[in-house]
């Protein structure tokens, strides 16, 4: 049994970066849960990642974005987004809206030790695996985990149904490649580009090599804290990136896609 879902997940995996390269990217809902209406919201427009900040408070995994705001939140990832996902694929019968095709990626940025959350999260995640294993079901959500990472070479002996998110700076080789579930970097170390006129090309040279390391490595690639506007978001689409990072998701969805 062992042995045949790993074939599955190697399956699914190659079929999914094989598609890196994609003329139409997809959205990133960067800090959904900032939003007046977190997850319905990002889940209404189509988003293909959608973003949650996490620190470990009491035993549980509070949304937050800073140590002070963790000690005072009242929202936990589990009533906010896990409860409710597992709600919507029970109303939608193994998926998470009407539509047959959507599912999206849930990224949760650790932002306190990685070994104190991940096995709060391994417990939260075993109640329902059939919906947080994307192994299992294309239609599950995948997990990916971003901010404080294990180190590339610890990230085989995590479960499958945890994915990460990895750098350019990073080294992985053909096993560990497949736990990556997309490249990410911060824009503001290639690019001083405010998001108004043309992207100089000294930025657009820099930004190049970057995506083709990634997409050599035959994942997707996105920027974090770059210009958010649709000016910005044609210049990233023409440079080949995947996976557009955004505060604005209904209006990024409706430039791209």
């Amino acid at each position: 049994m062992r042995h045949l879902l790993l074939l599955i997940y190697s399956l699914i995996h190659s079929f999914a970066h094989s598609h890196v390269a994609a003329a139409q990217p997809q959205v990133f809902a960067h800090n959904d849960y900032e939003k007046p209406q977190p997850l319905t919201a990002a889940i209404a427009q189509r988003a293909d990642y959608i973003e949650a900040d996490v620190f470990v408070r009491n035993g549980q995994l509070v949304l937050a974005h800073t140590p002070a705001e963790a000690d005072t939140a009242k929202r936990t990832l589990e009533n906010t987004y896990l409860t409710p996902i597992v709600a919507l694929f029970t109303r939608y019968k193994d998926r998470v809206s009407p539509d047959r095709r959507y599912t999206f990626s849930l990224s949760i940025d650790v932002k306190d030790k990685v070994d104190d959350v991940l096995p709060i999260l391994r417990t939260l995640l075993e109640k329902n695996l059939m919906v947080f294993n994307r192994n299992f079901s294309p239609t599950a959500i995948r997990i990916i985990i971003s901010g404080n990472r294990p180190r590339p070479e610890q990230l085989l002996d995590y479960p499958l149904f945890f994915t990460f998110d990895g750098r350019p700076s990073e080294l992985y080789d053909d096993e560990t490649v497949k736990r990556v579930a997309l490249i990410s970097d911060n824009f503001r170390s290639y690019a001083r580009w405010d998001g108004t006129g043309e992207l100089p090309d000294d930025d657009k040279a820099k930004l190049k090599r970057i995506i083709k390391r990634a997409h050599e490595a035959g994942c997707p690639i996105r920027f974090w804290n770059a210009p958010d506007n649709p000016v910005a978001w044609k210049q990233l689409r023409k440079l080949g990136v995947d996976v557009i990072n955004t505060d604005k998701v209904a209006e990024c969805t409706a430039a791209v896609k």
